[in-house]
């Protein structure tokens, strides 16, 4: 039986309870998933890609098929293929969220050399309002975010608000 890899890229700028929730739920779905960090060139981002890495991985240690990657000014199809994934792990909060994730999907399997596959998972309703960037200006401007992120995460943003 061919084993089932599954990428779920992203920015991860700021990791949220959202995007753990979907890590969580993949990793029960498939034997072996990438975490797959990418740059977001549309966006100004609060870490480096190498912090991001160590963050996710420390949240996700106790998932023990789920692995985190960097990967840079590359595309995700390409990235499919070099890690031998046919699945793509997508999260939608709302028709908005949908309407972009089906465009892409169908560009991605026009353009990949192999099957990619787009799974969709709904967000969980308690985190559906949640956007890496509204947690972002939150926290930029003093906010409290710490429900929204997981425990490592708020720790880390602490700490950088001190230095």
């Amino acid at each position: 039986m061919t084993e089932k890899v599954a990428l779920f890229p992203g920015s991860f700028d700021l990791l949220t309870n959202g995007h753990l929730n979907i890590i969580k739920r993949s990793a029960g779905l498939f034997d072996r998933l990438i975490v797959g960090v990418f740059t977001n060139t549309t966006k100004k981002s609060l870490f480096c890609s190498r912090e991001k890495k160590t963050i996710i991985e420390s949240v996700v240690k106790p998932l023990k098929n789920v692995k985190v990657q960097t990967f840079e000014e590359q595309l995700t199809v390409d990235i499919v293929n070099k890690v031998g994934a046919h699945y793509l792990i997508r999260s939608i909060r709302n028709t908005r969220d949908y309407e972009y994730e089906r465009d892409i999907a169908r560009l991605n399997q026009e353009i990949s050399q192999t099957t990619v596959e787009t799974i969709l998972l709904l967000a969980d309703p308690s985190f559906e309002h949640l956007s890496s960037s509204m947690l972002k200006e939150i926290y930029l401007f003093g906010g409290d975010i710490s429900s929204y992120v997981p425990k490592e995460v708020f720790d880390i943003l602490a700490k950088k608000r001190r230095d």
